[in-house]
């Protein structure tokens, strides 16, 4: 039995490239440092699919 490369775990029919996170509006920030800020969760939402991102051109190399 032959298997294709699209029919593996690795590559799986439904592999959308990952949305960027929202970038939230300065106002969405009371300014009184909180911890963690908006900022702080949105840029740790970017670190995130910056990785997803990267895995995803890994496996649609081209794309």
């Amino acid at each position: 039995m032959r298997v294709s490369i699209v029919d593996t775990p690795a590559n799986p029919p439904d592999d959308p490239r990952p949305e960027p996170p929202p970038e939230p509006d300065p106002s969405d920030c009371c300014g009184e440092g909180c911890v963690p800020c908006v900022f702080d969760a949105y840029e740790a939402a970017l670190e995130r699919y910056k990785a997803a991102l990267a895995a995803w051109q890994a496996r649609h190399p081209g794309c």
